[in-house]
């Protein structure tokens, strides 16, 4: 596998729901290479005066069609500016870029947990799964519920859960998760979304001696590993205590037994 820069037209560019948007690519260098929990850094048309790419998880592929599609939030000035692109519109995108996920062991269960837009990045890994997943996703409220039916048309089993409870269960998606892991005898666990959801992925599967894959939620600015701007502690490799590992090159995708949390 190798990461390429191409010229990506938009093919469609649709609100979901909320400030929730998907934009589909036709990315033929990139698309076929991608793999479950990576990432593409793009470049955005008439945004001169923001010189960084942004990072986005690749939300699914077409490997034939050689397109590809992100779901994303409006959140600052350069996800508002990629709202307003229209089909036709190019975006400079580089990747695929940084480890994802890891094929479960056979006789494994996946269970996926995500957070909000975290859905975008575990969707691959499930629609690639060769067994069924069981998929616990998390918002603030029921607009923050994402891709439900998407994941179901998996043949997926999809538990909710919502912070204000206006869906799903109320609380916090890893009430699911601990529930999960009781019922089922040999869990596979991976999980994006916030640092805080995933701070308690890691804690719970910790308790119970138990091994998850986590994507960290961190800017990566430069994507190649040039800038140590996104680094993480990881616990060190030959030695005790941790050290600090780019996100964009070891991750975004990392053990949950390897991160270091303050």
């Amino acid at each position: 596998m190798s990461r390429c820069q191409e010229k990506a037209p938009i093919l469609r560019n649709t609100r979901l729901q909320g400030s929730y948007y998907r934009v589909d690519v036709r990315a033929p260098g990139i698309a076929p290479q991608v793999r479950p929990g990576q990432f593409v850094h793009v470049q955005l048309p008439a945004f001169e005066h923001r010189v960084l790419r942004r990072p986005f998880s690749v939300f699914s592929t077409e490997p034939t069609a050689g397109t590809l599609s992100i779901i994303y939030k409006i959140v600052g000035e350069g996800t508002a500016h990629l709202a307003r692109l229209s089909e036709g519109a190019v975006l400079d995108m580089m990747g695929p870029l940084g480890n994802g996920y890891t094929d479960p062991p056979g006789g494994y269960r996946p269970i996926v947990v995500a957070g909000g837009y975290g859905c975008a990045a575990t969707y691959l890994f499930v629609r690639r799964s060769p067994v069924p997943c069981l998929v616990c996703l998390g918002g603030r409220s029921a607009e923050d519920l994402l891709l439900v039916d998407e994941f179901q048309a998996l043949g997926a089993e999809v538990r909710l859960a919502t912070d204000d409870g206006s869906r799903g269960h109320r609380g916090v998606v890893t009430d699911l998760l601990a529930g999960a892991l009781e019922q089922t005898p040999q869990p596979w666990v991976v999980a994006c979304g916030p640092n805080p959801m995933l701070k308690a992925v890691c804690r719970i599967v910790a308790a119970r001696a138990l091994e998850a894959e986590v994507s960290l939620d961190h800017a990566m600015c430069c994507g190649v590993g040039a800038c140590f701007a996104c680094v993480v502690k990881m616990k060190a490799a030959n030695a005790d205590g941790w050290e600090y590992v780019r996100t964009c090159l070891s991750g975004p995708v990392f053990p949950a037994s390897q991160v270091v949390w303050d």
